[in-house]
């Protein structure tokens, strides 16, 4: 129940930030707010699965580390 706790509260918080560099931002402000958002929002989306990737590879890491200790 833990973990799904901080899942769901690292998932939610993910889509209040902005994850735009200096280049995509002044793009974005070009673009008006609508397609910024866009922007903004693809570019979270695409951060998502090599994060995504980097957490299962993480946990299996931990969970054999774990077993090695038992």
């Amino acid at each position: 129940m833990k973990r799904f706790l901080l899942l769901f509260i690292g998932m939610w918080m993910a889509f209040a930030v902005q994850a735009q560099c200096s280049i995509c931002t002044k793009t974005a402000q070009q673009l008006g707010e609508g397609p910024g958002k866009g922007l903004n929002g693809g570019i979270l989306y695409l951060m998502i699965m090599p994060l995504s990737i980097g957490g299962i590879i993480g946990y299996k890491w931990w969970m054999n580390q774990k077993q090695i200790q038992e």
